[in-house]
């Protein structure tokens, strides 16, 4: 089973979505799993994980239900506010839905570099591992060495890094990207999703080897078992197609095994967010 680890699903509203700037208008648009699903087909991807794009338990229901009427969502990350009070019971609530593997909060919104950290945050997400919830860490590289801090606090909890964590692709700056991610190497619970490599490229002027060296680096920290595909479709078409963010990883890892392929293609990603075919 090939599957992409990263899609996003909206409607789109220009005050929910204000993050969508002037400069990314080509996706200040509705996109839902039918505009997706032949372009699926053309790379032969049979399943997707769902990922949250907006702050709110309604945007956890919303991609619930859209897995429920699309097969090939195999799974959602939703979002819920690990601050609450309330959170053993949000999270109590939600065990009951297995098509929702896990959570994610948007952390390179928040003003404090050291968000991550927050002692009410960390209480959420200690009760996570008891529900065998999964959390996606959104981060930039300013970021890395308190997700490092923070990862290191739940060692029974399984962890994924989105976006290789955002290196500046574009201005080719790698060295101390490189040297702070080298940190998440020996944390056995934490994976990486080679997604969203297009958004923080030059969207008009990339070339296929301007990613090689982002993917090799990670690939030599995490290791074939710990990586995984994502295109973070529709965001990577402010800069390219789905098929050509497919060919970006297909052309960077076409040195690996067949068998290290698979892993990253489809089988990381089953395992770490214990997916399983619907049909």
């Amino acid at each position: 089973m090939k599957i992409d680890s990263h899609l996003h699903f909206w409607h789109y509203h220009p005050v929910k979505d204000a993050w969508i700037t002037d400069e990314m208008s080509v996706i200040k648009n509705d996109f839902l799993p039918a505009d997706l699903l032949p372009l699926l087909e053309q790379q032969g991807i049979t399943g997707g994980v769902a990922v949250q794009a907006d702050q709110s338990e309604k945007e956890t229901h919303f991609l619930m239900d859209l897995a429920a009427e699309y097969d090939f969502i195999k799974g959602v990350v939703g979002w819920v506010d690990f601050r609450a009070k309330n959170i053993e019971e949000r999270l109590e609530y939600f065990s009951q839905f297995d098509i929702l593997k896990g959570f994610r909060h948007i952390v390179q919104a928040e003003p404090d570099d050291d968000f991550l950290l927050r002692p009410d945050f960390l209480k959420g997400i200690a009760a996570l591992s008891r529900h065998n919830f999964t959390y996606d860490v959104l981060i930039h590289p300013r970021h890395i060495p308190y997700a490092v801090d923070f990862v290191k606090r739940f060692p029974n909890q399984r962890f994924l890094v989105d976006h290789l964590a955002k290196p500046c692709i574009k201005d080719r700056l790698s060295d101390e990207w490189a040297r702070e991610l080298r940190a998440f190497a020996p944390v056995e619970n934490v994976s990486c999703k080679m997604a969203g490599l297009v958004t923080e490229a030059d969207w008009k002027n990339w070339k296929y080897d301007d990613f090689t060296k982002y993917i090799d680096i990670t690939l030599e920290i995490f290791g074939t078992e710990r990586v995984m595909f994502g295109s973070d479709w529709p965001v990577c078409l402010v800069g390219a197609s789905y098929g050509e963010v497919c060919d970006i990883a297909s052309k960077n890892t076409e040195q690996l095994s067949k068998s290290e392929q698979d892993k990253i293609w489809g089988e990381n990603c089953r395992d770490f967010y214990s997916v399983k075919d619907k049909r």
